[in-house]
């Protein structure tokens, strides 16, 4: 029976690359002179210092930009929190999204079901397993899910007959 993944994952490597070129990038723009605009990465996690809210939403569409250099979707960073730190400077955080959670899951199984196609859609974990006797309904099932606008980069994977 034909069947594929949905899921959602970042690659780590690329969103590493992304942070080291547009921290080379804040090195070398005449505006960011004295700056100590810097963004680090810890596990989930995106964190980006900067003296005020001004240069760090310059970094920030520096970042974003590199991301989809990158070709990686820019729903993969999610704004988290906002903070003062220390010498009169600001420091956000955001997280990297990985995986599918549940009200999301369960919305889509809901989407499919309600269309109905002669789909099954299986919740595995932080994933989907969406599966049909014809592909052209798992194609069907892909187009439903883009229509849904969801809030999350969606990969849609491990397509298999």
């Amino acid at each position: 029976m034909p069947s594929f993944d949905v899921v959602s994952r970042a690659d780590n490597q690329e969103i590493d690359n992304a942070i080291s070129n547009s921290m080379k990038e804040v090195g070398q723009r005449y505006d960011f002179k004295g700056s100590i605009s810097k963004i680090d990465r810890k596990d989930n996690q995106i964190i980006l210092h900067s003296e005020d809210e001004a240069k760090a939403k310059q970094v920030l569409e520096l970042l974003i930009g590199h991301v989809v250099k990158r070709s990686l979707d820019p729903k993969v960073i999610k704004f988290k929190s906002s903070e003062s730190a220390s010498g009169n400077s600001i420091r956000q955080i955001f997280d990297i999204i990985e995986g599918i959670d549940q009200e999301t899951s369960k919305s889509i199984t809901k989407k499919i079901k309600d269309s109905k196609l002669k789909i099954q859609a299986k919740i595995q974990g932080n994933e989907l397993r969406i599966s049909s006797q014809k592909r052209d309904n798992l194609q069907e099932a892909i187009s439903l899910i883009k229509e849904m606008k969801l809030d999350l980069p969606l990969q849609f994977v491990n397509m298999r007959d």
